[in-house]
């Protein structure tokens, strides 16, 4: 079946381009995040400080910070009300640090402040979860069949899943936002090492971008191909 090996042109044309973009994405937010890990703060306070700062800063109680294992691995689970921290951002009193934990605290204030997209977003995982399993088994299926029913079925269902990331990026800005602001209102950084927060939220933030723009090259391959194959 040639879509699904190197004599698809448009594995080729579309989706290794938009891949490439992904993983210079990825080298990015890793490379910015290892050079300001090694920058301290002049306040001295690590990641696990600066979080309770940002939620102490917006009125919010009740939101436990821990450790978890691996690096970059900082994440807000709205379910147990828990922000996790990896060992290197939870312990480090560097401007890495204190920038992906105000920005993990920035999540855990949407939810209190119930910011719409962020709702909108735990709402639809069920959905996107069940979308993302079947889609690329419906899609090889209408392909391999030569059924535009299956294949359209499975082309929709991936693009609900691709939807997630499109919800995904406003809930990402918002919370780096959110804590680049509450870090320069409460002088928790200076002016100096906001800017060095800044850029390594930004280069996380350009990690979903890349990995929307996967999805939408995936998509559009798909379609292109099955056309192809309609036409030939």
């Amino acid at each position: 079946m040639y879509f699904f090996n190197y004599v698809d042109p448009y594995y080729w044309m579309i989706l290794v381009p938009a891949m490439l973009i992904a993983l210079l994405a990825q080298l990015n937010v890793s490379s910015t995040f290892n050079r300001y890990a090694r920058v301290g703060n002049r306040r001295g306070l690590t990641g696990a400080q600066a979080a309770q700062e940002v939620l102490r800063a917006h009125g919010v109680h009740g939101v436990r910070v821990e450790r978890v294992a691996g690096k970059l691995t900082d994440h807000y689970d709205p379910r147990t009300n828990v922000i996790r921290l990896s060992q290197s951002v939870y312990d480090s009193a560097s401007i890495a640090s204190v920038g992906v934990a105000a920005h993990e605290a920035g999540h855990a204030v949407q939810y209190a402040q119930e910011y719409g997209p962020i709702r909108l977003r735990g709402a639809i995982i069920p959905v996107c979860n069940f979308s993302s399993q079947i889609s690329i088994l419906l899609i090889i299926l209408g392909f391999a069949l030569y059924s535009q029913p299956l294949f359209a079925v499975g082309v929709v269902l991936f693009a609900v899943a691709a939807f997630f990331q499109v919800i995904t990026l406003p809930v990402e800005f918002d919370a780096s936002r959110r804590a680049i602001r509450c870090l320069g209102d409460t002088q928790l950084l200076d002016q100096e090492e906001l800017r060095g927060a800044k850029k390594v939220l930004g280069a996380a933030a350009l990690t979903y971008v890349a990995a929307l723009l996967v999805s939408i090259a995936q998509l559009l391959r798909f379609v292109l191909a099955f056309n192809s194959r309609r036409r030939d």
